[in-house]
């Protein structure tokens, strides 16, 4: 790929998505805590955040949120994160979000045979109401941009959404930016717009505007409507060979994808999976990552977004594929040792897991 250079460009990363209040309630439960833990997170958002945080990229944020007390605590999470604000749009809140709100996102992390559970509360939000003419994007990205990522939970938002995608997505090849796009399915998002096969016809015609494509076996299939074949409904076996025969297909399909990625995990309980990756670009072939079994889990929410941001890291310093496979499983395992869905760990710790380092204590 052929990727701008740091010094002729304002912004490493700028992510396009809805960024929502999570609320935790810890080891318990959602319907019978009485308290919660306030985060930040959103599925493109935890990308761009993980960019700046962890591997000390540029990076800026475009949504929208109600200017409200709500709004500001979610600005004051993303202040935090280190992102440019510059592209939020703050919506005039109309006193109790009869036309305009925020988003929450309920999440319980599940332990053992207990799955982890996610209840959105994100119908009728600013971002999701955003139109294509909001944002100028052809004045963003002519102040240079490497890379844009975006992906199917902020499409799935709205009918508008994928039209705002659409957009920037278009704008940004203009001007030489490299596209990312996360499927991320979600039933839940598009089970009242018209189910799988909506999330079908819209993922599709984005597809045709993305260099760098990233899923899962869920993902890929429900979105993309390409089958991963040898996998259980359950994922407790994942065979890297359905994926490759799937990614073939996939690059067969949209043959501008430069690079296609998907994260393998395999659930053997909700504390407990085994984690990997696999990636493949039209000059080097096959990648795959190393299979972390077993794999501990303290929270797995996050842990597909901060392989995304291994995975660019990977490609925009190092430009070998191998090694930013090996970054992002390595960047997605650190995160789902930690609360919330954005990362705590620093690249000094990605590149000694990526490594081949352990968790022996370090004073």
């Amino acid at each position: 790929m052929k990727i701008k250079s740091a010094k002729e460009c304002k912004y490493d990363i700028v992510s396009l998505g809805e960024v929502m209040l999570r609320l935790d309630p810890g080891q318990g439960r959602i319907r019978t805590a009485r308290h919660f833990d306030a985060f930040e997170g959103g599925g493109e958002y935890n990308v761009a955040r993980g960019l700046r945080k962890c591997f000390g990229m540029r990076a800026a944020i475009v949504t929208a949120l109600a200017d409200n007390e709500i709004g500001r605590l979610i600005e004051d999470f993303m202040l935090t994160g280190g992102l440019d604000l510059k592209y939020v749009k703050w919506v005039k809140y109309d006193g109790i979000g009869r036309s305009v709100r925020n988003g929450i996102n309920f999440t319980e992390r599940g332990f053992g045979v207990r799955g982890a559970v996610g209840v959105s509360d994100r119908g009728n939000t600013a971002i999701s109401q955003m139109k294509p003419e909001d944002i100028d994007w052809d004045a963003l990205f002519v102040q240079g941009v490497r890379w844009l990522h975006t992906g199917g939970i902020f499409a799935a938002l709205s009918e508008s959404s994928a039209a705002v995608a659409k957009a920037a997505m278009k704008s940004a090849h203009k001007h030489g930016t490299i596209v990312s796009y996360d499927l991320n399915y979600r039933s839940s998002l598009w089970s009242g717009i018209g189910g799988v096969n909506r999330a079908r016809k819209v993922n599709r015609d984005l597809a045709q505007y993305v260099d760098v494509m990233i899923g899962n076996e869920e993902d890929f299939t429900a979105s993309l409507g390409l089958e991963v074949e040898g996998i259980d409904e359950n994922l407790t076996e994942l065979d890297t060979t359905g994926f490759k025969k799937m990614i073939e297909r996939a690059s067969s399909e949209f043959p501008n994808f430069q690079v296609i990625a998907t994260t393998l995990r395999g659930v053997k309980s909700a504390s407990r999976n085994d984690w990997g990756a696999i990636a493949w670009s039209n000059e080097s072939g096959f990648a795959e990552s190393k299979q972390r079994k077993d794999l501990e889990i303290w929270d797995r929410v996050g842990g597909g977004d901060s392989f995304a941001s291994g995975l660019i890291y990977g490609l925009i310093e190092i430009g070998d594929l191998q090694s930013a496979v090996e970054y992002g499983a390595a960047h997605g395992a650190l995160a789902m040792t930690t609360p919330g869905d954005t990362t705590m760990a620093t690249l000094e710790e990605v590149k000694k897991l990526a490594g081949g380092g352990n968790a022996r204590v370090i004073r």
